[in-house]
Parts: structure tokens; sequence; C-alpha cells
């Protein structure tokens, strides 16, 4: 994975966010089982960076690697959809 390239930086994004989003579900578990909402706080704010920078970053490299609007619409989704970046990752981004 070459980080200097933005396929590289989307791809450790990707798994990031993925893992902001498993942290999220269990600030949110706290939150709302336990009402501890200051977990929460933190990981949404690291979540929700990390997710807008994921969109921008597809979008950036699908202008960079011309993709079609097929794949750059499956990357969005998968941002989406719970661990829908890890499944990204590997049948997606790590081929193009």
């Amino acid at each position: 994975m070459n980080l200097k390239s933005t396929l590289g930086i989307l791809r450790i994004t990707g798994i990031l966010e993925g893992f902001s989003w498993i942290a999220l579900l269990v600030t949110m578990t706290l939150k709302y089982a336990f009402e501890m909402p200051e977990p929460n706080v933190l990981v949404g704010k690291i979540h929700g960076f990390l997710f807008i920078g994921y969109v921008v970053l597809v979008l950036l490299v699908a202008i960079d690697k011309k993709w079609g609007n097929k794949t750059t619409m499956w990357c969005i989704i998968a941002s989406f959809l719970p661990f829908g970046t890890f499944v990204a990752d590997a049948k997606i981004l790590k081929n193009a």
C-alpha cells in the first residue's frame, strides 16, 4: 500500500473509518444503555471526520483513476454500511 498515493491514503482512511464505526457502536451502547454520553461525543467527532474524509477521498480517487459511476457509488455506499469500508477495501480498492 503506497501511502504517497491518494488510493493508499483512501485505503487507510477506509480502514480507520471502519474501526471508528465499531467504536461508535460501543460508545452508543454506553450512551443509551448505561447513560454515559461522554465517550460518544469524542468518538462521534472522530468518526464524522473520518467519514467525510473517506467520501472526499473516494471522489478524488475516482477522478484520478477515472472510475466509472458504479465503482464510485459502491465505495460511497460502503461508507454507510456496517463493515462496508472493509469490504470495499478488499473487493474494490485493493485491486484498483
